[in-house]
């Protein structure tokens, strides 16, 4: 697999594990008061957004959801 695609990977379950870490003992009456807690958590995905189209240009048989 490729430096690159590893690195997308990494970006992915490393904000995934953020955003997990973000919520935890919070509710969503908390996350929907908090204005840093809701931007961090949409960073993160936005994070991992960009990673997944980076992963999509750079190797489509990653997320195809089909065996090959």
């Amino acid at each position: 697999m490729k430096d690159e695609v590893l690195a997308h990977l990494y970006d992915i379950a490393q904000a995934a594990r953020a955003v997990k870490t973000f919520v935890q003992d919070h509710t969503f009456d908390d996350y929907a008061a908090e204005e840093q807690l809701r931007s961090a958590v949409e960073r993160k995905f936005e994070i991992m957004g960009e990673a997944l189209n980076r992963l999509r240009r750079d190797s489509p048989k990653t997320l195809s959801l089909r065996s090959s």
